[in-house]
């Protein structure tokens, strides 16, 4: 996720001030990493840096002085033009569980004490937990939209996971028997 691209979008709703762009940043994407105030500050300086926000004042309210930032019409441009972009799919994804499998298997021909049939299992059981969580989190009527949203598009990708443990599972004799007789 574009960092960059996000704070865009949101400074194109309307001036804002680095505390309450990270914290609408938290809020529209709640299952997201958090964004630190650090990251907010330095992705804010190189947006100005690049003419893309400008600082348009500075507030006190009585507190700390605050600046507030808006995007310039480069920036409507640079937001525009990202979001048009078409997101290339990767040619072949690579994870943590496909490369755990896959030495799993390398090390269990090798005499190593791995089982990939155990991982997978395990795997699975961590995997349907996740989703039990994100239903729920869905069933909750105060659950607002963008938390639903990112919760289904989490459920998606932990099924997908899913589907693939399960053929890699009925692969793994298949697999193994490659490996010890290249």
């Amino acid at each position: 996720m574009s960092t960059r691209h996000v704070l865009l979008g949101l400074l194109a709703t309307g001036p804002s001030h680095g505390y309450d762009l990270k914290r609408r940043h938290d809020a529209r994407f709640p299952q997201a990493r958090p964004l630190a105030y650090g990251q907010v500050y330095t992705t804010l300086q190189r947006l100005v840096r690049d003419g893309l926000a400008e600082v348009e004042g500075t507030d006190a309210d009585g507190g700390p002085e605050r600046t507030r930032y808006r995007a310039t019409d480069e920036g409507a441009r640079e937001l525009a033009d990202w979001l048009g972009r078409i997101a290339p799919p990767a040619p072949f994804v690579t994870n943590e569980i496909f490369a755990k499998v896959v030495v799993a298997i390398l090390t269990a021909t090798a005499g190593a004490p791995a089982d990939p049939a155990a991982y997978l299992r395990d795997q699975r059981a961590a995997h349907k937990a996740r989703m039990r969580e994100l239903t729920a989190v869905k069933a909750n009527p105060d659950a607002d939209l963008a938390t639903v949203l990112s919760a289904d598009y989490a459920l998606h990708h932990l099924d997908a996971d899913l589907r693939w443990m399960t053929t890699t599972a009925g692969r793994l004799p298949a697999l193994t028997q490659e490996i010890q007789h290249p």
